[in-house]
């Protein structure tokens, strides 16, 4: 991906607008206060890919929340993972707890799959996925799931919404796709 951004929206879709997912976020925040009932769960945002989702999930959201983020990734410069490496764990103490942790997308979900591990092993008692988006595909990572997912992709290069091109375009209030 040499383009420049402007080439990209030029050569792209979009999947889904602001107001299609202001509605699925509202319908997500619902689905949450139902599951979460009663508890005070840990609301743990992956950084930097989840900024903008979190917001506007944990405004949706009545059930009241303790707040900390995350920041781990496998590439460390590579463009294939590795072991998971943490910029930042959590501060918050998870024993005992339920975390609600919170990405942008579920891809193949190893990093993800890492995060939500170590949350474990840190003494959380349950640990609940709530993602944006999800791709279609064959190739997510065993036993790795959504509890809460706001729309569908298709197995294509995605970006805006919190995903990036380029480390462009989070900030898109819109779901972008390339042109295959």
């Amino acid at each position: 991906m040499t383009a420049s951004l402007e080439e990209a929206l030029n050569n792209a879709d979009l999947l889904f607008s602001r107001e299609q997912l202001d509605i699925e976020i509202s319908r997500m925040g619902r689905e949450i206060d139902r599951t979460l009932a009663g508890e005070r769960p840990v609301f743990l945002t992956v950084m930097h890919g989840a900024l903008v989702f979190a917001g506007q999930l944990a405004l949706s959201i009545r059930t009241d929340l303790e707040f900390d983020y995350v920041h781990a990734t496998r590439y460390r410069g590579r463009t294939t993972g590795s072991d998971l490496h943490w910029l930042r764990r959590p501060e918050v103490p998870l024993q005992g707890r339920t975390v609600l942790l919170v990405d942008d997308i579920l891809d193949e979900g190893h990093t993800l799959k890492a995060v939500r591990d170590a949350c474990f092993g840190m003494g959380a008692k349950r640990v609940l996925l709530a993602v944006l988006c999800t791709k279609l595909h064959g190739r997510r990572a065993h036993g790795i799931e959504a509890d809460f997912n706001g729309v569908d992709l298709p197995d294509r290069y995605v970006f805006g919404f919190g995903m990036d091109y380029n480390e462009q375009a989070r900030n898109l209030p819109g779901i972008y796709a390339l042109k295959d």
